[in-house]
């Protein structure tokens, strides 16, 4: 059987949406399946599994701990990396002249004879989708190992010479096909691993800076900043310098701040570079955010919503008109969160506009605008344009002055759906700063639908968090705090703590969690934000309406085992 059949067969799509699939897949040239996941008709796991079922194939998944390669069985050596990447498959097991390997696709008949022959095994497929088979090529080849320490230990002092071994003629760099040099630490090769690095860490943010005496290389992995090995005091300004090339700046301006941006190729996924370059007195200060779509899968499970959390926000995301706002400080996640409910409601049947600085992630089916400030396409000069473009859903990406908050009101309020952002410590807050801004407290009770707030949390590792029974101070803060009802049995509560092993590279955390306070605008809400009470008395408006802030949001998942006490403590408020 065709795909098309199976995935109309096992109702994971319509004739209608297979059809609308099949000719996206012939115009861009890609396969069915991905042309439906892209559509968002199915996700890439809803068409593995129906495949699965159909065809007899076992499905193979990071949750059904299948696929996960055996150890002791020299898979790595059997079949090599490169060719595990280019053709997106992993050995599981060898069993009995049996290889058990994971495929994107297990109908390529090609691919399952070249294994035959490679190996002398008969090949048993299992399906997985591309994005984990990827992600678990990752963990089993070893890419956690230090890119930059091998090109440090390559080199040879007396050659400093730089050669371009990537092309930057291309709007696309492909780190893929970069061999470092065997002698030499060149400066090409040093940034190369640099990115390298910061992919295989999951790296969110990459710091260089120099001071009087040392160079520093700092990566932001979940949340905390990690010295890694830097480049010497000569090689800096070639780095930085190779930086800006890659980024497209004016490599002989170096008193002014400077952004741009770039992308490159790793594993057969593109990166996104967002570059920003600040002078210092001891020199150039480089920040670039990596923007890495593949490692960032836009689905409502992976925000970790609360069940009332959700239906709050999905009401509100689903209504016909109206405003939600989501704020938090920087990197705390809200783009992403923005960008799951926008892939979550769009449908070809709405049109969905955003203004963005900068456009983070490329969604398809969604209109999406850079802001340029220096040639007048800001904000609120965008808004006014989107109004004439007959938008269902408009996405701004940050308001930050009195036009476009007035500009996103008027929108909500003639019958458009608005999300945004704002930079306030609490979600309630939002509302004080819209009325410091001269927004109308009858404007704003009329058109807001939700206020949320957003922070991020470390994860505990499972492999190696230790539970304990709190003091009784921890417990009295959970209970005070928590808002559950009925409350939990304080004698049978276990708080957990970090303590560190191989797989978390000795820190504790795996990750970071969400937490959230989320307050659907209820009649009791929009008549206290018509009378313009205070910041306290809003917090027993939400508080009797039965909605939680982020200090209890943060208890709930202490008590579950996800994040620990001293976690949530500092990155939260208590009311």
């Amino acid at each position: 059987m065709k795909l098309g059949d199976i995935l109309i067969q096992a109702q994971v799509v319509t004739l209608e949406q297979l059809d609308a699939a099949q000719k996206m897949a012939q115009s861009s040239n890609v396969r069915l399946g991905e042309a439906i996941a892209k559509l968002g008709f199915a996700t890439e796991e809803a068409i593995a599994i129906a495949v699965s079922k159909l065809l007899g194939v076992p499905y193979a998944s990071r949750e059904n701990k299948i696929l996960k390669p055996e150890k002791n069985q020299d898979l790595d050596k059997l079949i090599d990396e490169n060719f595990a990447r280019e053709n997106v498959l992993l050995p599981l097991f060898v069993d009995e002249g049996i290889l058990a390997i994971a495929l994107a696709e297990p109908d390529n008949v090609l691919i399952m004879e070249n294994l035959k022959l490679m190996t002398g095994f008969e090949p048993q497929p299992f399906i997985s989708t591309k994005a984990q088979i990827m992600k678990a090529i990752d963990e089993f080849y070893g890419n956690s190992g230090s890119f930059i320490d091998t090109v440090m230990e390559q080199a040879d002092p007396d050659d400093d010479a730089d050669s371009p071994d990537i092309d930057v003629s291309g709007a696309r760099l492909d780190l893929d096909k970069v061999t470092a040099a065997a002698k030499g630490v060149k400066v090409v090769s040093y940034v190369n691993a640099i990115l390298k690095q910061a992919i295989a860490e999951r790296c969110s943010d990459i710091h260089i800076e120099c001071y009087d005496e040392r160079v520093v290389l700092r990566f932001r992995i979940h949340g905390t900043l990690y010295e890694k090995t830097p480049p010497s005091k000569e090689q800096f300004n070639g780095v930085v310098s190779r930086i800006k090339i890659l980024s497209k700046l004016d490599i002989a301006e170096k008193r002014l701040p400077q952004d741009g941006s770039f992308s490159f190729q790793l594993q057969n996924r593109v990166i996104d570079m967002r570059v920003s370059i600040c002078p210092t007195v001891f020199g150039e200060k480089v920040v670039m955010r990596v923007l890495d779509k593949g490692a960032v899968q836009l689905k409502m499970e992976n925000l970790k919503f609360e069940p009332r959390q959700h239906k709050d926000f999905m009401k509100a995301a689903e209504s016909p008109h109206g405003l939600i706002f989501l704020t938090g400080p920087t990197g705390s996640g809200k783009t992403t969160t923005l960008y799951t409910v926008l892939n979550t409601i769009k449908s070809p049947e709405l049109n969905f506009m955003t203004a963005e600085d900068p456009v983070e992630f490329k969604l398809e089916g969604i209109n999406q605008v850079q802001m340029q400030s220096k040639i007048g396409l800001t904000f609120a000069s965008a808004l006014r344009s989107f109004l004439r473009q007959d938008p269902d859903v408009i996405l701004v990406g940050e308001v930050r002055d009195q036009e476009t908050a007035e500009t996103c009101l008027r929108a909500a309020l003639t019958g458009h759906l608005v999300l945004s952002t704002l930079h306030t410590n609490s979600a309630l807050e939002a509302i004080i700063r819209l009325g410091d801004m001269g927004i109308e407290p009858f404007m704003l009770g009329s058109s807001l639908r939700l206020i949320a707030a957003q922070r991020l949390s470390k994860t505990l590792c499972t492999a190696c968090k230790t539970g304990y029974k709190p003091p009784q101070k921890e417990i009295d803060m959970c209970m005070k705090e928590c808002m559950l009802n009925p409350l939990p049995d304080a004698n049978q509560l276990t708080f957990y703590k970090e303590v560190g092993c191989d797989k978390c590279t000795q820190t504790g955390f795996t990750g970071r969690t969400p937490l959230y306070e989320i307050y659907y605008i209820t009649p009791a809400l929009r008549n206290g934000i018509y009378k313009q009470k205070d910041i306290l008395e809003l917090q027993e408006i939400v508080k009797s309406e039965g909605m939680w802030n982020m200090r209890a949001s943060g208890w709930r998942k202490v008590i579950e085992g996800v994040t620990t006490t001293g976690e949530i403590l500092s990155i939260t408020m208590g009311e």
